[in-house]
């Protein structure tokens, strides 16, 4: 039985990798999918691809852009954001804005998504957000992303006292098979692809469809709420 059957999944930076995995793995539940993302033309591939049933382009860090987006929308169940990224880099390198972003960037736009998406989500529905278990550990390289790695764990957890009974849930995962890590690592992917597969307790890759199977479950387990997951193939410990 289709566990997301009658039900809406929002994809907040749904056209490519973990976001579109999720639809993909939604719509094979039965839910109808709403996708986001800054680029038009990936948006509608990515729309033809898993059959969404809607599409809307723009810039999740633009509060107004969100608040609209949410505004013209029929009641949703489950909202998942993956868009945006980590900083990293040593802190004497960076400028005070670049700190301010770089604290400040994934709970500003959790708590826009909050604002906006609570009023239209169902009871029981899900708000999921997207960290990390590899900034846990404090590097030179890292610099300030251990901090904002920090900042996320209680953050969800107080936003779901905030927001009950809507769950709100965080996935923290390690490094995961994307277009945008095939991006940032360049040539050297298949050497970082190599060194997991030898290392890794589970002996491969984590991949977008891993972190789909985790979000989706999540949604259908109402049971779930202010909780970290983490999904990184013993990543941390190794």
């Amino acid at each position: 039985m289709a566990e997301l059957a009658g039900q809406t999944v929002v994809l907040i930076g749904g056209s490519a990798g973990i976001g579109l995995e999720t639809a993909r793995r939604a719509r094979a539940e039965g839910a109808d999918v709403v996708l986001t993302g800054r680029d038009p033309d990936r948006l509608v591939r990515a729309a033809r691809e898993v059959g969404a049933r809607d599409t809307a382009a723009f810039d999740a860090t633009d509060s107004a852009a969100l608040a609209m987006f949410f505004e013209d929308l029929p009641a949703v169940d489950h909202v998942l954001v993956t868009a945006g990224g980590p900083r990293y880099g040593p802190m004497l390198e960076m400028t005070a804005d670049d700190v301010r972003g770089a604290l400040a960037d994934h709970v500003l736009v959790a708590l826009d998504v909050a604002r906006s998406a609570a009023p239209k989500m169902r009871p029981g529905g899900t708000l999921l957000f997207m960290g990390g278990t590899g900034g846990r550990r404090i590097s030179r390289e890292l610099g300030i992303a251990s901090a904002a790695t920090a900042v996320l764990p209680p953050f969800t957890a107080a936003l779901a006292l905030e927001l009950a009974p809507v769950r709100v849930n965080l996935i923290a995962a390690g490094f995961v098979d994307t277009p945008l890590s095939a991006t940032l690592l360049g040539q050297r992917l298949e050497e970082r692809r190599t060194q997991l597969r030898s290392t890794l307790p589970i002996g491969r890759v984590v991949g977008p469809t891993d972190v789909a199977a985790l979000a989706v479950h999540i949604m259908t387990n109402t049971a779930l709420t202010g909780a970290t997951y983490d999904i990184d193939g013993g990543q941390q410990f190794v």
